[in-house]
């Protein structure tokens, strides 16, 4: 289980950092923005995540498992927005909101999906030392997203 001073120094400086940076376009391409829409409020909740594009399918791994809040409002509502940018350089560098349906894969090896995404990608294996971190020997979870 993270410890709760990283929860909330992840939540507090962290995901604001990050996601401002992303709306601003200056964010390097290893990251993306994950819109789902709140279970309780309704209302559209945005959450920095790793950069998991491969064609049409984002993956992502929740570093969390089921705990996250993202994963409790994609369970209430599939559909979700992604803001990315081509995972790699070479493939260019805008980001644009795409629409997914999101499914849980429960029975996916995460870690090793997680190893697979990084090759070839110097930032989102970088990531994955945080993703790591979150997890602390917990379930992470694999989420696929199959974009419109």
């Amino acid at each position: 289980m993270p410890k709760p001073w990283a929860l909330a120094f992840n939540r507090r400086v962290i995901h604001p950092l990050v996601v401002t940076a992303l709306k601003w376009g200056i964010a390097p391409p290893t990251f993306a923005l994950l819109e789902t829409t709140g279970r309780r409020t309704g209302h559209k909740r945005v959450v920095p995540v790793a950069n998991g594009l491969q064609g049409n399918t984002f993956w992502l791994i929740s570093g969390r498992g089921k705990s996250a809040g993202y994963v409790h409002n994609i369970v209430a509502n599939p559909r979700v927005r992604i803001k990315v940018a081509p995972a790699r350089l070479r493939d260019g560098v805008r980001s644009t909101w795409r629409s997914g349906t999101a499914r849980l894969l429960p029975d996916d090896n995460a870690r090793d999906r997680h190893r697979r995404l990084g090759r070839g990608r110097p930032g989102y294996r970088l990531d994955g030392l945080a993703l790591k971190g979150l997890a602390a020997g917990g379930e992470m979870l694999t989420i696929r997203i199959d974009l419109d």
